[in-house]
């Protein structure tokens, strides 16, 4: 019984050892769907394993306001303390991660960072900036939520105001002589080290006390899916896959049994598809895109003496431009991208288009098609019927009046029966 009884307290002892860790994640991107996921989700772990606290290494310019609202909402709601750590040197935490940081319950910097810059930056659905009266409420909203921040964590209201409104940004050593950080830390061993045995007050008001010595770092990865997401989530590689989609799946509709052109081109449009609910889309771009593959279809068919292909050309470009409607640039088309792009999948479109016509528009070297306008030789007198010498063959013919035996003779119509009708040439 003894023994029992001190087997089971080993292992109570020991479990409890293993739950006591600090939890480190790594967000080096913008502020996305994805990096909301990868931090809430290592939340939920850390809380699930009991941690003492979770060190989140940030290097950001910012991102979506949504998927910024969701990751504090959790901080702000996480039982295990949050320190958020600017890092490493020539890192930032710019517009969004300003915010994260700020609500965090520890903010540390290490040397040679910058945070701030939190202006909000808003497009409209043309992808134009916000008219003024617009961008005053945002700004207001975002002003009035960051001192709502600064302020139950103790934070300079005053400064994190005029990130937001004047769009200031700070070093870290700016940062800590105001009041706007806790620490500046070279590695996360000396801020274990500062704060253990320190208490910290909580966004609900509760004090805790940290205990941190010894306690072992745990990483937690991106998961492959994660990754993978977060790789096709540039805008530029977004962008891509959407214009080999549309060429893919172009060519295998002109060209029905091709297949592979038509697997890729699914694949690759599918894959875009689930790109732009990662990005911001701007759907206007997105119709502007179609509506030049259309015009250049269109150019082929119909004689406008290159208007169309111009409007076509135009819209791939514009559409392409206003495609994405992100608030940083790093979740933004790049110009010098995408404008060499655009012109060189119209000038693939026109070539393709052109081809698929001018195989259509030959003529038919098999079958009763292929007879009309051979020549062939009179083997009777055509009066009106008699026999040619055709494409190889003898056959049954008719003409509209008398053609001698050895005319040369033009075929002009297939008739029913192994029939043909010529004309003398």
């Amino acid at each position: 019984m003894k023994k029992k009884f001190l087997l089971l307290f080993l292992i109570s002892v020991f479990s409890l050892q293993g739950n006591a860790s600090i939890f480190k994640i790594t967000v080096d991107a913008p502020i996305h769907p994805i990096s909301s996921e990868y931090i809430i989700k290592s939340l939920d772990r850390a809380e699930k394993e009991n941690a003492s606290l979770i060190i989140l290494v940030l290097n950001t310019p910012g991102g979506l306001d949504s998927s910024m609202r969701e990751i504090i909402a959790r901080i702000l709601s996480s039982k295990v303390p949050v320190a958020t750590y600017v890092s490493p040197s020539g890192a930032r935490a710019a517009s969004a991660g300003f915010y994260i940081a700020i609500a965090s319950d520890i903010f540390v910097m290490t040397p040679g960072t910058s945070t701030g810059a939190a202006h909000p930056v808003g497009v409209s659905l043309t992808g134009q900036g916000m008219d003024k009266t617009m961008e005053e409420k945002v700004t207001n909203d975002a002003a009035s939520y960051i001192k709502t921040l600064a302020e139950k964590r103790g934070r300079n209201v005053r400064l994190a105001e005029e990130a937001v409104r004047k769009s200031v940004s700070f070093t870290e050593k700016e940062a800590l002589d105001q009041g706007l950080i806790d620490l500046v830390a070279k590695n996360e061993q000396e801020i274990i080290a500062y704060f253990d045995h320190k208490t910290i007050k909580r966004f609900n008001g509760e004090e805790v006390l940290l205990r941190l010595k010894n306690e072992s770092i745990i990483e937690i990865p991106m998961s492959a899916r994660q990754k993978f997401l977060l790789t096709i989530s540039n805008p530029n590689l977004a962008y891509i896959l959407l214009m080999l989609g549309l060429l893919g799946l172009y060519f295998e509709f002109s060209n029905p049994g091709a297949i592979l052109p038509g697997v890729l081109g699914g694949i690759f449009l599918l894959l875009a598809i689930f790109s732009f609910q990662i990005l911001p889309i701007n759907y206007v771009g997105l119709l502007l895109i179609l509506l030049a593959i259309g015009l250049f279809i269109l150019e082929v068919k119909v004689h406008s003496y290159g208007i169309l292909t111009v409007g076509g050309i135009a819209a791939m470009v514009i559409g392409s431009i206003m495609l994405i409607k992100a608030p940083i640039p790093e979740l933004q088309l790049s110009l010098r991208f995408v404008i060499p792009v655009a012109l060189s999948f119209s000038l693939i479109f026109l070539f393709l288009v052109f081809l698929v016509i001018r195989a259509h528009a030959k003529q038919v070297h098999t079958g009763k098609e292929g007879l009309i306008g051979e020549i062939g030789t009179a083997q009777t007198d055509l009066n009106p019927e008699g026999k040619v010498f055709v494409h190889g063959e003898l056959w049954n013919a008719e003409a509209a009046g008398e053609i001698p035996k050895g005319s040369k003779v033009k075929v002009v119509q297939v008739l029913e029966g192994l029939k043909i009708r010529v004309q003398k040439i």
